[in-house]
Formats: structure tokens, sequence, C-alpha cells
């Protein structure tokens, strides 16, 4: 089961740095399935709908996750189309709801769809996740292997050097 793991946010932004830096960590493990590919996009909307239409048995996005919550409490949600509704694609930025809602006008379709997210302490401009985020990134990381070993792959692990890019 081919699965794209995508680290989505901008790390110029504080707590928006989420995303990337759990991709980051999950590229170095040695505990992923072969058939999983990790990227991180940044703010490359139209790299990740581009992707997603190779074809992924599954789809996981590593991002914030604004509104009501405590700062790092970790959210994992699973979202289908009738979850998008519409959004204004934006070539050169990400809005994660745009893109994927934009899969089918591309001729693609929207594979099964897990966020791992983080509720942020701010996104405002400046380099570095807050030490609430931060200390998320490893529970993160643990939602990821969890989603792949029990809903997405239900396979074991490779050895080092399986399936990242």
């Amino acid at each position: 089961m081919r699965t794209l793991l995508a680290g989505v946010g901008n790390l110029f932004f504080g707590d928006d740095g989420f995303g990337p830096e759990v991709a980051r960590r999950i590229a170095g493990s040695d505990q992923l399935p072969g058939d999983v590919r990790v990227v991180d996009y940044g703010i490359r909307g139209m790299h990740l709908a581009y992707d997603l239409l190779d074809g992924y048995d599954a789809l996981i996005l590593l991002d914030i996750l604004p509104g009501e919550g405590q700062a790092g409490e970790v959210v994992v949600l699973e979202v289908s189309e009738d979850d998008l509704g519409t959004g204004a694609f934006d070539p050169h930025g990400m809005d994660p709801v745009a893109v994927l809602a934009s899969l089918k006008a591309l001729g693609g379709t929207l594979p099964p769809t897990y966020v791992v997210g983080c509720r942020p302490e701010s996104a405002d401009e400046g380099i570095g996740l807050s030490p609430a985020v931060e200390a998320a990134v490893p529970r993160a990381v643990e939602a990821v292997h969890t989603l792949l070993r029990e809903r997405v792959t239900k396979t074991a692990p490779v050895p080092a050097g399986g399936g990242r890019s």
C-alpha cells in the first residue's frame, strides 16, 4: 500500500513549521514500511497536488490545526471529500483543503486521508517552534507510526533506508 506522508507548513511562521519538522524526524526513522514516501512540501501546494495524481493508496498530512484546544495538543483526524467543501487553490501557496479539493478537477481522486495535527501557540513571523509544539513533535511521530501500523499499511517495519525521499 503506497502511502504519502506530507509535511506542510511554513517554517518562517513559528509553529507553522510543525509539519515539516515532524516529516524531517520521521524521514530519519528506521521504522517506516518500505512503501511510505515522506516529503516536506512546506508551502508548495501545487507540488503536493501533482504528487497525489501518482495514485497513492493513503495520505497522511502533518500540519498545525488552528482552533480550539491547548497549544501542543496532538490531534488525529480522518478526512474525506465530504469534509473538504471548496477552496480557492493558490498554485503559489499551501491551503491543504484547497489542494485536496482540487484533485478531482486535476483528474485525480482523494485517497484515504488522515491529518496528524497540532494546536499551535503562535503562527506569527519567526523561526522555531514554541516549547509546547516542540514537545508535541515526538507524540506526533508516534501517532504517525500508530496510524501506519493500525490503519494504513498494516505491515511490519523494514530496515533503515526503505521508502523515504
